[in-house]
């Protein structure tokens, strides 16, 4: 079912021949997997996935905001509601979620996800056909019965990806008991934290006010004042260092960026902690943060990284019913001139910090970021993320990212994603497009064959083992 050169050029010649012998150099490369949001209970535990559904439909939103999409109830897919466990699905027949999903699947034709689902049925299950309604049940007793097996437990699968490194997101109030379950149990794979603030940093987050509490019971710090805030801050950020920790990561909606006072600084928090907010205070505590999170960062040495864009929760009535993370993150546009100057005036000249910037506003690619990232040493650019980690949006990313930053003020790539069995197959469509894009400039007489099979292995390992300090 898998055409071996698919993504590389259609038409044969030069740029076919370089893409497929640089891929033949890095597809086996190891798997560098910097920024996700896999579960960590899962390697802590390894324990076998219940069954086909809930690994392939029930964590992931790329999979039911498209079912959804198309009048199939979140209820029907068993998608988690909210009050019920992390990671336990409403109580539906996962057989039936399965035929659900199967009898829709030509949804799914030429996007990333069809690439991605069909890359683990061949390479993982041996299932060649296209999944259909015919075939559905012989679908999930294939990948049920290997479920079940050692071969497929969270650590083996792990370790048959060729995984080097894997890292979480985590809240800032996390207790990362799974993390010290996985390094106390002796196995040899890497699963690191990444220290995500958003809960306390951002006074419209769901539980904000639980959520400061949290911090400054499990930090001992008085967080009712500016100062031990910060210090119940750079406290966790600590404890995430002790547990792996190698970077950061926030998901606010602008990337806005201030420099107060300390004194209005305060005055700021005061207000954030107390409820009593002025028009724009939201906004401006956020891009405060942002500075004093870079500020943090020379300081301890983890990476900064920043996902603005994302306008959250969009469809009310399914947050309501099923919480945060349901499909329904909308991208909206973004600036980084103005926005990120404060910050970049303050550190960006700052050889110990390292800034990465991701956006869902691909407008700003030539026009901003990559002019930014090839000039301040302390900022680096990094892939297409969510909507656009595609063919299409990798392929644009290096079209007009390239020219002006060039490939080393880029990062690699990193998933992203929820689930788990997507990862070597999102690696191994960013290696091809990165290939395609390789043997392109080959062929047009703007690259040196040799220099190209050196940058294939920079973007496929180097760069981000780099940045990232793994």
């Amino acid at each position: 079912m898998l055409d071996k050169d698919r993504l590389f050029p259609a038409e044969s010649g030069v740029a076919r021949r370089v893409a497929q012998a640089l891929y033949e150099t890095v597809k086996g490369l190891p798997i560098v997997s910097p920024h996700g949001h896999t579960d960590p209970r899962w390697f802590a535990d390894n324990k076998s996935f219940p069954d086909p559904a809930a690994l392939f439909i029930q964590p992931d939103h790329y999979v039911f905001r498209m079912l959804y999409s198309q009048g199939v109830s979140l209820e029907s897919l068993g998608v988690p509601q909210q009050g019920t466990n992390s990671g336990e699905a409403v109580r539906v027949d996962p057989r039936e979620v399965w035929r659900i999903f199967a009898r829709h699947y030509y949804l799914f034709r030429g996007t990333p996800t069809r690439l991605w689902l069909d890359h683990s049925f061949e390479t993982l299950f041996g299932l060649t056909e296209r999944l259909s309604e015919a075939n559905a049940d012989t679908f999930y007793d294939v990948i049920a019965a290997k479920l079940k097996t050692p071969e497929f437990l969270p650590r083996a699968l792990y370790e048959r990806f060729g995984i080097e490194v894997l890292a979480t997101t985590d809240a800032a109030v996390d207790s990362l008991e799974h993390h010290r379950a996985i390094r106390d149990s002796g196995w040899k794979g890497r699963v690191l934290p990444t220290f995500r603030p958003d809960a306390v940093i951002d006074a419209e987050y769901a539980g904000f006010r639980e959520n400061l509490e949290a911090l400054g019971t499990l930090t001992g710090e008085d967080v009712s004042g500016w100062n031990g805030y910060l210090r119940a801050l750079r406290s966790r950020r600590q404890f995430f260092i002790a547990n792996g920790a190698t970077a950061t990561d926030h998901g606010h909606l602008t990337a806005m960026t201030a420099d107060l006072s300390p004194v209005d600084a305060a005055k700021l928090y005061g207000r954030i902690f107390s409820g009593h907010l002025e028009a724009g205070d939201v906004e401006l505590f956020q891009a405060q943060m942002l500075t004093e999170m870079a500020g943090m960062s020379v300081e301890d040495g983890l990476v900064m990284q920043l996902h603005p864009g994302s306008i959250r929760n969009h469809n009310l009535k399914v947050y309501e019913k099923f919480g945060r993370d349901k499909g329904a993150d909308i991208p909206s546009p973004t600036e980084y001139v103005r926005s990120l100057r404060p910050l970049l005036t303050k550190y960006g000249n700052d050889p110990r910090l390292t800034l990465i910037v991701f956006t869902l506003d691909e407008t700003s690619y030539s026009r901003e970021l990559a002019p930014l990232a090839g000039h301040y040493p302390a900022l680096r650019l990094g892939p297409p993320w969510w909507f656009h980690d595609s063919p299409e949006g990798m392929m644009r990313f290096r079209e007009q990212a390239t020219e002006t930053a060039g490939f080393y003020n880029t990062v690699g790539f990193n998933d992203d994603t929820r689930a788990f069995l997507s990862i070597p197959a999102r690696h191994d469509v960013a290696r091809r497009v990165d290939c395609a894009f390789l043997g392109r400039l080959v062929a047009e007489g703007r690259l040196d064959e040799d220099e190209a099979f050196e940058v294939a292995k920079e973007l496929t390992v180097g760069l981000v083992k780099r940045a990232y300090k793994l």
